[in-house]
């Protein structure tokens, strides 16, 4: 199994605060934003796009890139600032996000965005795509792998569990979903919604390869993705525990934070915060 060298590890991690910042600054731009799930799933994106996927900025639309589809499609401040950093767009981009004109509006749009290679829709349906993806480079003899980020939330959704039987029983083994378990959605907690017990266990009952570990852990989650590239036969999902908001302390001190503003004063906070702890890594 690869892992990680410390060297890498603490790359990416840096990676993962520049992302924060760049989210940031991009939701402090338009005065709001989904800042709890765009900042659970920032490790997430730090491996993905930092590590592992098979990409070119230069070249967005290659054919043999990796694909990525963002199913929780609101949290897209997080992936704009991914993109950003990678050199997909200029930085300056950010300030515009949710303005007229923009290439970054408020859910991904793959015809507005270079990088972006699914348009959300209603929550669930992203699943759907990311399966049609790694099926058509089956048909079509494709090298890409598909990755995609599911809300646990979302998970609420019957179409996520439709795909979940349909790859399974088709062993589409070129998929690797993440489900971002921050255990919190719109209206409140996950589990007083509809509360679905253990996800992990769920999608290990419909076939899949299924882990289930730390989301804010760069060498766990990298580790996890390598398990689920080696394995054959049946997709694989990763459960990542996470904290809403994480990396933010206001948001994370709100409890409750789906959507929430970011004023001058918190913003500015919040980047010392984050350069601190770059500088904290580096040392």
């Amino acid at each position: 199994m690869k892992m990680l060298t410390s060297q890498e590890k603490k790359e990416l991690e840096i990676f993962a605060c520049e992302i924060r910042k760049s989210t940031l600054t991009a939701i402090h731009s338009c005065g709001m934003g989904h800042i709890g799930g765009a900042m659970s799933m920032v490790e997430a994106l730090a491996v993905l796009y930092g590590k592992v996927m098979h990409i070119d900025p230069k070249k967005p639309r290659m054919a043999d890139r990796d694909r990525f589809v963002l199913s929780k499609g609101h949290c897209g401040p997080s992936l704009y600032a991914t993109l950003s950093l990678k050199g997909y767009f200029p930085a300056e981009a950010l300030t515009t996000m949710n303005q007229g004109g923009t290439i970054l509006p408020s859910h991904v749009d793959r015809l507005k965005t270079p990088g972006v290679d699914y348009s959300a829709g209603s929550l669930g349906t992203g699943i759907s795509v990311a399966v049609g993806s790694a099926v058509g480079a089956r048909v079509t003899g494709g090298s890409y792998r598909t990755y995609c980020i599911v809300g646990d939330g979302e998970c609420d959704e019957g179409q996520v569990w439709e795909a979940a039987m349909f790859c399974a029983q088709h062993k589409v083994d070129n998929l690797t979903v993440l489900i971002d378990y921050n255990k919190q959605q719109l209206d409140g907690w996950t589990k007083d919604i509809c509360d679905l017990g253990s996800i992990t266990e769920k999608f290990r009952q419909f076939g899949w390869y299924a882990q289930e570990i730390d989301g804010h852990d760069i060498g766990a989650i990298y580790e996890a993705i390598e398990n689920s590239k080696a394995c054959k036969g049946r997709p694989s999902v990763i459960v990542l525990n996470t904290i809403k908001g994480k990396g933010c302390s206001f948001a994370e001190a709100a409890g409750l934070c789906h959507h929430l503003p970011c004023s001058d004063e918190q913003y500015e906070t919040e980047m010392k915060l984050l350069d601190e702890k770059i500088a904290k890594i580096r040392a």
